[in-house]
């Protein structure tokens, strides 16, 4: 993989294949934040569903999963295991997540497929943020957030050929 790991050139590559795809979108840039807390803090945005993005593996570590969900759902990981087939999972680590995902903690999202053009992570993606007229995510990096609109959100999976399973996941 030729992932980025200049924090300026992974934006960059997220807002030119969001502008080369025609996805419309809109940018705003902030201080880096690492958890949903911290969004809520320091980010004022009022469009679109905030969402959590979890990095899970299977218990073996050969699949890879990307889960989408609104921020203030607690995933119960152990339910989404049996109710996708990947059994027990648990959260990968920050190497798995820059090998396959080309991003690091604190900045994982649903932009993260750009960066697996081989489709190796699978992604699972609440029903409620596949619904949503728009939705926000990092750009690669967590210093900017993008809202996108629910066509263009399908039209990133659809350019980059993933092809979500979309669920309601279970909470806790």
């Amino acid at each position: 993989m030729n992932h980025i790991s200049n924090p300026q050139e992974s934006i960059e590559k997220a807002i030119q294949f969001l502008e080369t795809n025609g996805i419309p979108f809109e940018r705003h840039d902030h201080a880096a934040v690492f958890t949903v807390d911290e969004v809520s803090e320091l980010v004022s945005i009022e469009k679109g569903i905030r969402t959590k993005n979890l990095f899970v593996r299977d218990k073996k570590g050969r699949q890879h999963v990307l889960i989408v969900v609104p921020h203030d759902k607690s995933v119960d990981l152990m339910e989404l295991g049996v109710q996708t087939g990947y059994g027990r999972v648990s959260f990968g680590s920050p190497e798995r997540l820059m090998k396959h995902l080309g991003v690091e903690p604190g900045s994982v999202s649903l932009m993260g497929v750009i960066n697996d053009p081989s489709c190796h992570v699978h992604v699972v993606i609440d029903i409620d943020i596949w619904n949503a007229s728009f939705v926000r995510c990092h750009p690669l990096v967590n210093t900017a957030t993008v809202v996108l609109d629910n066509p263009g959100m399908k039209r990133l999976f659809e350019i980059t050929g993933h092809e979500p399973l979309v669920i309601e996941v279970p909470s806790r």
